[in-house]
């Protein structure tokens, strides 16, 4: 096969999925796999669109291979982290996610996906950690901040927790408020 063909294939299936033709995108990167088994667009392609589907065994097959073939990518490891998680394999979701933020200590997505799985394995401490270096790396994003207040809560932190609400209101004020009516903490009286 030549790279015309590949190019043939890679085409029709970003049409496809333009499209909404998931189903036959997915069956045109299985192809690619099969044809070009190195190509880590393909792998990349094939294992996303399996983890939409729901087929994340199949999608951990494929993300596998491509951190197999890429091992200094963080970004394939940030998705077979992801992957990892979705199927509920904590620890292996940990280490993937890990692996991402020494490989790219600046990958934010990477440090929420670890704070995140910590939260799942009750490891609250290393969870603020992770999601502490989030809200440095994305500051204006309300999830890791909306996360390390409901970690706070978690380890006992009310004052904390108040802190992340108070600071939420001047920027994000919808999610203050969600967190409030969680919590049952209001930003303007101390805790108990």
């Amino acid at each position: 096969m030549s790279r015309l063909d590949y190019h043939w294939y890679k085409w029709r299936a970003v049409v496809a999925l333009v499209l909404g033709r998931r189903r036959y995108a997915m069956a045109l990167f299985a192809d690619m796999v099969r044809l070009w088994p190195q190509d880590r667009y393909a792998l990349s392609s094939l294992a996303h669109q399996q983890a939409q589907a729901g087929q994340f065994d199949d999608a951990l097959v494929h993300s596998g291979r491509l951190v197999e073939l890429a091992p200094d990518d963080a970004r394939a490891w940030f998705n077979h982290g992801f992957m990892l998680e979705s199927a509920g394999r904590l620890e292996e979701a940990r280490d993937a996610f890990e692996r991402s933020t020494v490989l790219s200590p600046k990958l934010d997505r990477a440090w929420y996906g670890l704070g995140l799985v910590l939260i799942r394995l009750h490891r609250f401490d290393e969870a603020v950690q992770a999601l502490e270096r989030n809200t440095e790396l994305q500051p204006m994003s309300p999830y890791g901040w909306y996360q390390l207040a409901r970690v706070q809560l978690e380890r006992q932190q009310p004052e904390a927790a108040l802190k992340i609400i108070r600071h939420l209101q001047g920027f994000e004020p919808k999610v203050a408020a969600q967190l409030e009516r969680e919590t049952g903490l209001k930003a303007g009286q101390p805790s108990h």
